[in-house]
């Protein structure tokens, strides 16, 4: 069962209470983020859950009950990792609405998560690097990443005529397959994981294992170099305790390189234009 923090309000009044004329992004915390376009709803890496305490313990809100959207159309994964393939809390994403979902093998066969999978045969759809399909007025590419925790990861591009946003998943730099978006597409807006090294405790045994997280401070900007991003939006940084950093630092890394343009510090809730620069901040949050 999943208990919103904030109600509904997020979801009726500032997400689908929205209605945009171009591609736009709510930032669900962790990894997570809603799309939305003038024909289209999309949810990439949603994780509605509490982790797993007190191995994993979740240091940000739950924004949003997923039964109580009323617009989606397809859920993206990235990689099989709980907090990014999670069926069991977004399942009425797909079972009440009826959305899609585009996965990896990995995702469907070696997820960590228990509970139901609540993604029926016929919404379930197996991606993997190269491939292309559409949600509405969104076409989105799969690409190769670079996640070496990972069983099976991919990133998003998601093309708009008014922008392109890239999500990486849980990816490190990547010379090749980064360059090769580079190379392809012109990325207005990626998002990429931001970490640290911590130390996660077995609740059982007691011993701790050192773990390092994501992507340091000068991997950020090396993988926001190798895509050419103008903005580049850290994310990932504030879910678990322990496993914390600072996203301001990244002005210092990223000074005498050419990319990224802009730096947008991700808060939970906030919304981001494809074509104007600067989070906005959800409209009951302004009063």
């Amino acid at each position: 069962m999943i208990h919103s923090t904030w109600g509904d309000w997020f979801i009726r009044e500032e997400v689908e209470g929205a209605v945009p004329d171009e591609l736009t992004l709510w930032y669900l915390g962790c990894n997570g983020f809603v799309l939305r376009s003038p024909e289209a709803t999309v949810y990439v890496d949603p994780y509605f859950a509490d982790g797993d305490p007190p191995n994993l313990v979740r240091m940000l809100p739950v924004p949003l009950d997923p039964a109580d959207a009323t617009e989606c159309d397809a859920v993206l994964a990235t990689h099989e990792h709980i907090d990014h393939m999670h069926p069991p809390s977004y399942g009425p994403l797909v079972e009440n609405l009826g959305a899609d979902v585009y996965a990896t093998t990995a995702c469907y066969e070696e997820a960590d998560y228990d509970g139901a999978m609540r993604v029926p045969s016929e919404r379930k759809h197996v991606v993997e690097p190269g491939q292309t399909f559409t949600v509405g007025d969104l076409t989105i590419h799969a690409v190769a990443t670079n996640d070496p925790d990972a069983l099976g990861e991919v990133g998003y591009v998601v093309e708009h005529d008014s922008g392109t946003f890239f999500h990486a998943g849980d990816s490190r730099p990547a010379p090749d397959a980064f360059g090769a978006v580079a190379d392809s597409f012109d990325v207005d807006v990626g998002a990429l994981a931001f970490g640290s090294v911590g130390t996660v405790y077995d609740p059982d045994t007691g011993a701790g294992e050192r773990n390092r997280w994501y992507m340091d401070e000068n991997q950020v900007i090396e993988a926001a170099n190798q895509l050419e991003l103008d903005r580049l939006l850290p994310t990932h940084y504030d879910m678990w305790r322990g496993l914390g950093a600072d996203p301001n630092v990244l002005t210092h890394h990223a000074a005498s390189f050419t990319y990224p343009r802009v730096i947008e510090h991700a808060v939970i809730g906030d919304r981001f234009s494809i074509a104007e620069p600067g989070p906005k901040r959800a409209r009951c949050l302004r009063e």
